[in-house]
């Protein structure tokens, strides 16, 4: 009888509190492609109206409020340098006790194409330094992550260190800006639905979807 109760009982939705943005300080790094998770905090920072500032214990750029239905979130851009943003999540996750399957992360991948997303409730980091250090200090890969895509060099075959790390430091061009601003009204409805009906929902409804450059590039008729 318990068994089959337990059984029977709906997975509990995987709600976050925190939101965290990958990337690196500095404004030569502002708006890069390995920054896309700092663009995308922004953005849903001034969607929400939510004052973002720096915050010296958190070791990152910081603030909290309400969404229109009253739930607290908080968002998170770290400070600390890619490989060691966990120090920053660690740190916020401890002063509010918030559990890490709360946390959701976003950040670039080189693995899919800008106009992409994939969100998951866990999974390793993938060769990622930025996730490598959040499931260091988090203890576990056991949260949910917003891959945002932004592609791979043109000579993407050679396997150059050198031409990777250009390529993702490097800026979007004009067009490809034109999609990040599109692929970022992607990213904010995903997290909202994530905060409304849970992580689960936002994957069956978004890990699908895809904008390229002709949706948004019309021919002069």
């Amino acid at each position: 009888m318990n068994n089959t109760q337990k059984s029977e009982t709906p997975a509990e939705l995987v709600i976050p509190q925190l939101i965290v943005g990958l990337g690196n300080p500095e404004p030569k790094y502002d708006r890069t492609r390995h920054n896309i998770g700092f663009v995308a905090v922004d953005s849903l920072a001034k969607s929400w109206q939510i004052s973002l500032s720096e915050h010296r214990k958190f070791q990152g750029v910081f603030g909290e409020g309400n969404r229109p239905r009253g739930q607290k979130i908080r968002l998170l851009k770290p400070l600390t340098y890619m490989n060691l943003s966990g120090q920053a999540i660690r740190a916020v996750t401890d002063w509010y006790k918030i559990p890490p399957e709360s946390v959701l992360v976003v950040y670039d991948d080189m693995d899919l194409p800008i106009g992409r997303l994939r969100m998951r409730l866990s999974g390793s980091a993938g060769g990622h330094n930025g996730m490598k250090s959040a499931i260091a200090h988090l203890g576990t890969d056991k949260f949910p992550r917003l891959r945002v895509g932004i592609g791979k060099p043109q000579n993407d075959a050679s396997k150059n260190d050198k031409d990777t790390i250009s390529f993702v430091l490097g800026k979007f061009s004009s067009e490809e800006s034109q999609l990040v601003e599109k692929v970022l009204t992607l990213v904010k409805e995903a997290v909202e639905l994530s905060l409304h009906e849970g992580v689960e929902k936002a994957m069956s409804l978004y890990n699908s979807r895809n904008i390229s450059l002709s949706s948004i590039v019309e021919t002069p008729r």
